[in-house]
């Protein structure tokens, strides 16, 4: 209860909108995409991130900025902690990707992009699961909640075949 009170303290006593640091650095990075298909699968895949990015920019990012003159996203790994509804966790954000770790059980979750192979990958338990993987230039292999695969071209009609796979409801890549 007191954490909860702390935090919602930091928003409305703060007086302050902050930069949305964490948010836009995750914004610009999908705008370096030069294919709006691919801006749009991103988008779709990693959606869930940028609600994240949101709300650990106005709950903690803005408010530390605010109180010290410092934005602790504009260093190279940032670790906050975050308390919801559903639980008190640790998020660590770095070059490599996100960590996201449940308090009370330690049961950890990441989200990595690997380079080399062009895809985002989901690591629960050291096993890796496969989100979405750029298979060309104008094409992509997104991994389903089922385990098979869709490939789509980074065009209106790929966008459109995800939309149906997934049936707009929440992606999730494991069972």
């Amino acid at each position: 209860m007191g954490t909860a009170l702390l935090l919602t303290s930091s928003i409305f006593f703060s007086s302050c909108i902050g930069s949305f640091t964490l948010f836009n650095k995750l914004l610009t990075w999908n705008k370096t995409i030069d294919n709006q298909w691919v801006n749009e699968l991103i988008f779709l895949v990693l959606s869930p991130a940028y609600g994240v990015a949101y709300f650990t920019d106005i709950v903690v990012l803005n408010s530390i900025e605010f109180w010290t003159g410092e934005n602790p996203a504009l260093q190279s790994a940032v670790t906050k902690e975050v308390e919801t509804e559903n639980g008190h966790f640790v998020i660590t954000t770095d070059s490599k990707g996100h960590t996201v770790r449940e308090v009370a059980s330690g049961e950890v979750v990441e989200f990595r992009f690997n380079k080399s192979a062009k895809s985002w990958d989901l690591v629960v338990d050291n096993q890796v699961h496969p989100l979405l993987q750029f298979t060309g230039e104008n094409q992509a292999c997104v991994y389903l909640a089922d385990g098979s695969t869709i490939n789509v071209t980074l065009d209106q009609a790929g966008m459109m075949a995800f939309r149906q796979a997934i049936g707009m409801k929440a992606y999730f890549a494991v069972k």
